[in-house]
């Protein structure tokens, strides 16, 4: 304990002499220059956000110059300081800048482990069903051999396709009335969660093999999303996590529901076959025409009046992730995390940087989000599945509602890492003595 305790101490310091060293590198070698070379960063910063909100609100020639002017200013910022002999002092002030993180968040480590989600002995499983969709992804499921490898762990695999479409669910609840001790998906997070509804209310384990296309939930539950067949290991040497479950009135989504913006572009039929090019079709009108339902949110004490987008999301995301592509510390922290977007201008575009403090962005963590409009139903993204749902809908959390298996060794598995509390860091560095913590 003395050792780990000494180690926290000098990773502490070396972070804070490292930050202290970066500033100095600027103040030293830049002199009064410093002041103009943050101020052109922070300007080029600026103008590429602005550059980025009329890329998405303008279309034609006016989004092409946008996007022009948000390549633009990167390169006008390293012009200005390569050709005032300052390029250097950037680089090593940077490079100390993230050592100084590095160290620091090494420093912290002991604390972030305590928050890892607990893991516990995984059940014997003699009969598991896992319903594959050769479509996700690509077509993951033929390319990495899916159904071939599962067959060989013994487990029975059920494929979607057919003429028409399939009942997941229903076809996951005959399974379990057939024997299944364990059902499992192999697909994308949307037929995930319609899975996870059923063996959660069965309280059978779950087995996520992300074969979509982004895997949000695998990627928080540490699976390696780069080759889907490794999570099949949970098979033969895994460990059982609860976690939790979200429902968006009466919907169950292991990741998020949006409702807004978001959730109308979802709705065009054209989003399946062109998601990209869809939604920068739709996304001017939905963004300063404020076209679509004028939504209101009750979350706690907070109330989100007339959002462009509203986020609500099994467990929060990090602090700096304005819309939902970061990783969640844990998922069975028991709440929801809220984040409704207000931005009708570049300077508010510009200012979404700043994350959680932005004015344009308004965050809520809570157990209920109530969302009503003024219409009689919405549109809501529910894991990226287009769903019309009536208002008001009731968000709410299932605190460790799923169990889920995964591999006892997962390749994306990491330490979770809060944001760096530099006066805890300094605390730790500079006051604390030679003994204990």
């Amino acid at each position: 304990m003395e050792s780990t305790t000494s180690r926290q101490r000098w990773l502490a310091r070396a972070s804070l002499a490292s930050a202290t060293a970066s500033v100095l590198v600027l103040a030293v070698f830049a002199g009064l220059r410093t002041i103009a070379l943050v101020g052109v960063g922070l300007a080029g910063t600026a103008i590429t956000a602005a550059a980025v909100w009329w890329a998405l609100t303008r279309r034609r020639l006016a989004r092409a110059l946008a996007v022009l002017l948000a390549v633009a200013a990167p390169v006008w910022v390293l012009v200005t300081y390569t050709g005032a002999h300052l390029a250097w002092v950037v680089i090593v002030a940077a490079a100390l800048w993230l050592l100084a993180v590095a160290a620091g968040r090494r420093a912290l480590a002991p604390a972030d482990r305590a928050l890892a989600m607990p893991e516990r002995p995984a059940p014997p499983v003699r009969h598991p069903v896992l319903i594959m969709n050769p479509r996700s992804g690509g077509g993951k499921v033929e390319r990495f051999r899916l159904r071939e490898k599962a067959a060989e762990l013994g487990a029975q695999v059920l494929l979607l396709e057919g003429p028409g479409p399939i009942d997941v669910a229903e076809l996951a609840r005959k399974a379990a009335a057939e024997g299944a001790d364990l059902l499992g998906v192999a697909g994308g997070d949307g037929t995930q969660a319609l899975v996870a509804e059923v063996a959660a209310g069965l309280d059978l384990p779950f087995l996520v093999v992300p074969a979509g296309t982004r895997n949000h939930f695998a990627l928080d539950l540490g699976l390696d999303r780069e080759d889907p067949s490794l999570a099949l290991d949970a098979l033969r040497d895994g460990v059982e996590l609860r976690v939790d479950l979200g429902l968006a009135g009466g919907r169950t989504f292991v990741n998020n529901v949006s409702f807004g913006a978001y959730a109308e572009v979802v709705q065009s039929p054209a989003y399946r076959d062109g998601k990209t090019r869809t939604t920068l079709d739709l996304l001017p009108d939905l963004l300063v025409g404020h076209k679509g339902a004028r939504l209101t949110a009750r979350a706690g004490d907070t109330t989100f009046t007339g959002p462009q987008a509203l986020l609500v999301s099994n467990n929060p995301y990090g602090t700096g992730d304005i819309a939902g592509l970061g990783r969640r510390a844990r998922l069975d922290g028991g709440e929801l995390g809220a984040v409704g977007v207000d931005v009708t201008s570049a300077a508010q575009a510009a200012g979404l940087l700043r994350g959680g403090r932005a004015t344009g962005l308004t965050t809520a963590t809570v157990t209920t989000v109530v969302v009503d409009a003024d219409r009689p139903s919405i549109p809501a993204g529910v894991d990226g599945e287009a769903l019309t749902l009536p208002v008001p809908v009731r968000c709410e959390i299932r605190p460790r509602a799923l169990r889920v298996l995964v591999p006892r060794h997962r390749p994306g598995l990491r330490p979770t890492r809060p944001p760096l509390d530099w006066r805890r860091l300094s605390r730790l560095g500079l006051l604390s003595t030679g003994r204990g913590g």
